[in-house]
């Protein structure tokens, strides 16, 4: 059931990488509706969807404070201390990200500069369907407010009894979120997007979801800004032959039970340690609770090559390992796949740290797996996926500022540069530009 392949089979190799792209059914008419009914019928659409697609009839969308202090009292004292803490490296590690304006001086008097605003409002969406992420509230909210965002507000679905997941709550009063809203799917970027009764538009949103809702973050771009759009969760491991394979089993595991879509991948240099790998998996996964969702995980989107137990009859047969003669060679096709993250088990990591032109978070050695940066060392969890690492970063505090550059002229700069200003238009044809430089000059004749 489980196929290996060798890097010299390029077409295998080729295929594998380019499957990986972003699939989706279409669901752009479906969204369409959705947003366009949000936008017209306001709250009202919100409670239709709401009962529709979650069960629930929502009388108020604003959780109360009470509310959040109740679900707070709730959470076990070793979770809140644990998402305390994992704030706090958050904080840490993205004060490092902020940036200051400059001004810079020339002569004549001129001088010009860069300010650095943030964004006065942000939406950020955390899922509530098969999982329930408050290490999600952290990583989107904390970069946000750290970058001066005042404004700050959550989407999130309600549960079957009209609730919102404790946890969620206890990490969004943790974060210092000002308002959260009972509502998911695409109705809530809808909401965020063009705003209604009860919940206010805001400038940009972010935060993973479904395909409906990452469709919905499409369509709204340009009315606002959004992050980026997601697809299905990714991990590739290089592994040399002594490498761990518990290890690797583990973490490859760790990615393919978020959904069915999810995508693990290996490259070694050692066929044994592959085939010793697919062997670890099966014994490890039968204690997992997710086991039949890491089961499913398979290529039929295009996006899976996960390692997966050949007693599962839903197994697709086209899951591979990658057995490569180098590690450099294994870099090589790690950079063509662009994976959201990348685990270096091999002896001296940092080595080939640099070789990494394409991944969006890199795990070097075999005590930091990718759970480390997912909830607690500081690092963001919010990454590109879909071989977008090519030319997309994680979230950072950047994705929540903007920026304004401002000049000023003296009259005798303006002297000195005003012919060759007006030169530039001229040849443009734009005269009207080349006339606002040249009427500053009339009162000291026609230059």
């Amino acid at each position: 059931m489980f196929n290996i392949i060798f890097e010299n089979d390029v077409l295998a190799v080729k295929k594998l990488i380019e499957e990986r792209r972003y699939d989706e059914n279409d669901i752009t008419e479906k969204v369409k509706e959705i947003i366009s009914n949000v936008r017209i019928n306001g709250d009202k659409a919100l409670r239709e969807y709401s009962k529709k697609f979650d069960g629930v009839d929502i009388k108020e969308f604003l959780v109360s404070e009470e509310e959040i202090e109740e679900a707070y009292s709730e959470v076990d004292e070793k979770v809140i201390c644990a998402l305390k803490e994992s704030k706090e490296n958050i904080e840490s590690y993205h004060m490092l990200q902020k940036n200051r304006g400059y001004l810079y001086s020339k002569d004549l008097g001129v001088y010009m500069g860069q300010r650095i605003i943030p964004l006065e409002s942000v939406g950020v969406y955390v899922p509530g369907g098969k999982a329930a992420y408050p290490s999600s509230v952290l990583m989107n909210v904390v970069p946000a407010k750290v970058a001066g965002v005042k404004n700050i507000i959550i989407v999130t679905p309600p549960k079957s009894d009209g609730k919102i997941n404790k946890n969620i709550l206890a990490a969004a009063k943790i974060a210092g979120v000002d308002k959260i809203f009972k509502i998911g799917g695409a109705q809530a970027i809808g909401a965020l997007a063009y705003g209604t009764e009860s919940i206010p538009r805001v400038l940009k949103i972010v935060g993973p979801g479904n395909a409906y809702v990452a469709e919905a973050k499409r369509m709204v771009f340009g009315a606002v800004d959004i992050d980026m759009i997601a697809g299905p969760s990714e991990i590739l491991i290089i592994a040399d032959e002594k490498a761990n394979t518990k290890f690797i089993a583990a973490d490859l595991m760790s990615q393919a039970e978020h959904d069915e879509r999810a995508s693990s991948i290996l490259l070694t240099t050692s066929l044994k340690l592959a085939k010793e790998v697919i062997e670890e998996i099966s014994i490890q996964m039968k204690d997992l609770n997710k086991k039949d969702i890491i089961a499913q995980s398979q290529t039929g989107t295009g996006k899976t090559f996960a390692f997966l137990l050949p007693m599962f009859e839903n197994i697709n047969p086209k899951d591979k390992a990658i057995v490569c003669t180098s590690i450099e060679n294994a870099i090589n096709i790690a950079n063509e796949i662009a994976p959201e993250h990348l685990e270096l088990m091999v002896t001296n990591p940092m080595e080939y740290l640099e070789s990494i032109k394409n991944a969006a978070s890199i795990f070097l050695g075999e005590y930091t797996p990718e759970p480390v940066g997912d909830y607690f060392a500081g690092t963001n969890h919010v990454l590109p996926t879909g071989g977008t690492a090519k030319f997309s970063s994680p979230l950072s505090v950047d994705d929540f500022v903007k920026k304004s550059s401002y000049i000023y002229y003296s009259k005798a700069a303006l002297e000195r540069d005003g012919e060759k200003i007006m030169s530039i238009a001229a040849e443009e044809g734009l005269m009207a530009h080349r006339n606002s430089i040249k009427v500053r000059w009339a009162d000291e004749g026609d230059k």
